[in-house]
């Protein structure tokens, strides 16, 4: 059995785990993701809080004979960024976690 001071000690070493943790999940909600599909012709922008911010169409994408398309490249472009916030998001709390599976945390 662990003895009181060895219980102590690991409550203070979650409670700082959980502190880091915090304070990286506000740092990520605040950082900028940037996709383009199309070569460029579409470019979306979204924050770490899977909110869009920005979307970049260049006039020469716009076809109107050809809508499916330009709805592809938008859709892929912001496929793309979100994907880019959920990987860092999740490469950067495993640092902090060591790789602890912690369904629910973030």
């Amino acid at each position: 059995m662990m003895g009181g001071g060895n219980m102590q000690q690991l409550a203070r070493q979650a409670q700082k785990l959980q502190q880091q943790m915090a304070k990286l999940q506000e740092e990520l909600e605040t950082r900028e993701y940037e996709a383009s599909a199309g070569g460029g012709m579409v470019t979306v922008k979204v924050n770490g809080k899977h909110e869009v911010l920005g979307i970049e169409i260049k006039p020469e994408a716009v076809d109107p004979d050809d809508v499916e398309m330009l709805q592809d490249l938008v859709l892929a472009a912001v496929n793309e960024a979100m994907r880019q916030a959920t990987d860092t998001t999740e490469r950067e709390m495993g640092k902090v976690t060591g790789g602890l599976n912690m369904p629910g945390l973030f």
